[in-house]
């Protein structure tokens, strides 16, 4: 064999041998691969959803908008018959909605000699059983609420659920006694 032909067949042989160490797989994981690796932290798992408030009372009072529901709720003596076990379905009237209503009308029900009064107002806001917005669809009425009246219902506008003319502005917050609609207008007798 020539010399020539021998150069040629070692750098041949020598080229070949890099061509299958470069196709090889790999052991190991080359140095940059397992930076980026050791780098990314392992995903968090998400937080578990909070469970709902206990009653609908404690709801109101987690809820900044319904200090005048609670404070009302208390002044008739009703908070310890709507933290029971229900289920209670309440239309409550947020902060707003009681504003509403003639200067002076909300003081003059807070005190002692209207407290029965207040009670026929807020049971009219308490229908028995768990009532979910999807439940009020094609209805014309509620059942009856602790106060014995039915409210009218009208869903005629797509999206829109009206109880006694009171708009729904936040349906189905569930709680663990019921559930709360919130309503923009307070019902009265």
């Amino acid at each position: 064999m020539s010399r020539n032909t021998f150069l040629k067949s070692a750098v041949a042989a020598f080229a070949l041998a890099g061509v299958i160490a470069a196709c090889a797989p790999s052991s190991q994981p080359a140095k940059e691969e397992m930076k980026v690796a050791e780098s990314t932290p392992a995903p968090a798992p998400a937080p578990a959803p909070a469970p709902p408030p206990a009653t609908v009372v404690d709801a109101a009072m987690a809820n900044p908008d319904f200090s005048t529901l609670v404070t009302a709720i208390t002044a008739a003596g009703l908070g310890d018959t709507l933290k029971g076990a229900g289920p209670f379905t309440v239309f409550a009237p947020s902060n707003a909605a009681f504003a509403k209503l003639p200067a002076g009308t909300v003081e003059g029900l807070l005190k002692p000699e209207k407290k029965a009064d207040l009670a026929k107002i807020l049971t009219m806001h308490v229908v028995p059983g768990r009532i979910m917005a999807a439940d009020l669809a094609g209805k014309t009425e509620t059942p009856a609420t602790v106060q014995g009246a039915k409210l009218k219902v009208d869903t005629a506008t797509a999206g829109v659920v009206k109880i006694n003319g009171a708009t729904v502005v936040s349906a189905d917050v569930a709680t663990g006694n019921g559930v709360i609609h919130v309503i923009d207008t307070v019902i009265l007798p």
